[in-house]
């Protein structure tokens, strides 16, 4: 569905855009690698689809033309929010877009008891707190297709043990089904950034823990990570809770250490910090 607008590195050109660095800004102009991300997306349906930090509109403009019937597209740059305009009459209705800052947005307000697509070249700068506070709104989401920087992306879909696992890779991979698609050298960007990006696809899984077991099992990485080369026996001490006791309550070695825990042991960690009612249960102490 070809889309009569100008191209976006000519709305870049006649609107005098260029990437500032304060935004994290790189823009993406090859079709065919918009294309691919676009499709990567898909299918959409009557999903209403999410787009943040669209700059001049190439991705945007890929979205629309692989058949998008309703696009939200989020910019705080006034300078690419004029050329989108171009793009908006173009797109005779399927466009709105939305000067605000995306880690502002009230994701189920916007969704309005739908389920979003969110499809988006991330700001290297902003992309991990955006995909954070996103994770906690999952029943407004269908599904994500995002590009982060390479590091960022191995995070989220490292094994226990790797190097990259942390606490990012637990809470993903604890509610979402993570797939890592494709790379990007620096040369697909203008300008190029110092680092490779990667595209990732994230689909929120059925059996998603409570907001009381998510909030306990945050707490949980938070403690064993901020230690990582510690044992459990150590790191879970800023919990506030007797860490021998806790790991016998969920059947896990406190001699071993966070990096080498399967995303399900962080859970049954987490659930002993609970109760029934989404409160802060009492800890569990050691036998003597």
């Amino acid at each position: 569905m070809a889309l009569g607008a100008p191209r976006p590195q000519d709305l870049a050109r006649r609107h005098r855009i260029t990437a500032d660095k304060r935004l994290g800004q790189h823009f993406l102009f090859d079709p065919a690698i918009l294309d691919r991300i676009a499709a990567a997306a898909g299918p959409f349906g009557a999903d209403p689809v999410l787009e943040v930090g669209p700059g001049p509109g190439g991705l945007t403009r890929a979205l629309l033309e692989q058949g998008v019937g309703e696009l939200v597209a989020v910019e705080r740059d006034r300078r690419c929010l004029a050329a989108l305009t171009e793009l908006e009459a173009a797109a005779e209705g399927r466009l709105r877009l939305l000067a605000a800052d995306a880690r502002e947005i009230d994701l189920p307000r916007l969704a309005a008891g739908r389920r979003l697509v969110i499809v988006a070249n991330l700001p290297f700068n902003v992309g991990t707190e955006l995909l954070l506070n996103w994770l906690h709104a999952l029943d407004s989401v269908r599904r994500m297709v995002l590009m982060f920087q390479k590091e960022v992306a191995a995070r989220l879909t490292a094994s226990p043990g790797s190097a990259a696992y942390g606490r990012l890779s637990v809470l993903a991979g604890r509610l979402c089904r993570v797939e890592r698609l494709f790379d990007l050298p620096p040369g697909a960007f203008t300008p190029p950034p110092r680092v490779h990006a990667t595209v990732v696809r994230l689909i929120p899984r059925e059996d998603r823990p409570s907001a009381a077991l998510l909030a306990a099992i945050e707490r949980v990485t938070r403690a064993a990570f901020g230690q990582r080369r510690k044992m459990l026996r150590s790191s879970l001490r800023a919990l506030g809770v007797e860490p021998v006791a806790l790991c016998e309550a969920a059947g896990v070695d406190p001699g071993r250490r966070a990096e080498e825990l399967p995303i399900e042991a962080f859970e049954r960690l987490a659930r002993p910090l609970t109760s029934g009612d989404g409160r802060p249960a009492a800890a569990p102490r050691r036998r003597r």
